[in-house]
């Protein structure tokens, strides 16, 4: 969709030929974590451990689904001999402290956390599918779902038409796929979300059309931005009104109604002209949610 709201019906593949010298497309670089893990309570009962983040080391923040809640002090196991220690309640989520590195753990007895309308038990495929080909920083409880579209050949021919690639990195949290339960859109709060950008990077952008891939890339750019800050937390929460220092250009799926996400691709794009584009694609029969079809809005 471009700038006057024009729709057009591409394939991925035509990408590289939308781009050239004076572009610059943002990739978020996160890895997600196999954050669900099966666990039991010292009396036996089970419980579900979901690593919302890991802190360094044996820490790590974490949702925790039970019929009773447990406590501060409280052991959990996971598996034989992996202690998991409630250190404290922090609102709807938990320090806890693991008997052995988070990430060693995470790997050897977790879960992809595969989005909830995906039925089937996470397999090894899942594990290997549900990450973009440039993902590095391990720290994502979901992928960062419009990066998933590229492969190592679609990024080598858009750097042939002269565009720049450059990565940053957003640990992708649970709460950015929360939807927005409040009357007044103003009242919504975001979980917040750690961001890392290289110093350089926001530098080399200047005078460039910049095309963030996904929410997540648009998000940490213009939380850098409006901050000052290459790295930090970002709450940002990006609706109707917001004005953009940064990004030109949003790639990005379809979203589920009430979302920040589909409020934020109408900040970008407009509203009525993204609602547009969905009935759009929705009488195309485009697929929507993760592993679905994507859409490119210019500003």
């Amino acid at each position: 969709m471009d700038s006057r709201g024009n729709l057009r019906d591409l394939k991925f593949s035509d990408l590289p030929s939308l781009l050239g010298p004076g572009d610059a497309v943002v990739l978020n670089d996160t890895r997600v974590i196999k954050a669900r893990l099966a666990a039991r309570k010292a009396s036996g009962g089970k419980i579900e451990l979901f690593v919302e983040r890991l802190l360094g080391g044996r820490d790590a923040l974490a949702l925790i689904r039970a019929s009773h809640p447990p406590a501060a002090g409280d052991d959990l196991v996971v598996e034989k001999n992996i202690l998991v220690k409630i250190m404290e309640r922090r609102a709807d989520l938990y320090q806890v402290r693991f008997s052995r590195n988070v990430e060693g753990v995470l790997e050897q007895f977790g879960a992809v956390p595969l989005p909830p309308y995906i039925r089937h038990a996470p397999g090894q495929g899942d594990a290997e599918r549900y990450q973009t080909v440039y993902a590095a920083r391990a720290g994502a409880v979901a992928a960062p779902t419009a990066g998933l579209h590229f492969d190592k050949r679609m990024l080598t021919n858009v750097r042939a038409r002269g565009a720049q690639t450059v990565t940053l990195t957003l640990h992708v949290g649970a709460g950015t796929f929360q939807p927005v339960r409040t009357e007044q859109v103003e009242a919504h709060r975001m979980h917040s979300e750690r961001y890392s950008i290289a110093p350089g990077v926001l530098e080399s952008l200047s005078g460039k059309r910049v095309l963030a891939v996904g929410t997540t890339s648009l998000r940490a750019l213009e939380t850098a931005a409006a901050t000052g800050k290459n790295e930090g937390e970002t709450d940002l929460f990006i609706y109707p009104g917001y004005r953009f220092r940064v990004v030109r250009r949003l790639l990005t799926n379809f979203h589920l109604p009430k979302s920040t996400l589909l409020m934020l691709a109408c900040a970008f794009g407009g509203r009525e002209k993204v609602l547009r584009a969905y009935h759009h694609a929705i009488e195309k029969r485009y697929r929507f949610f993760s592993y679905g079809d994507a859409m490119l809005i210019e500003r």
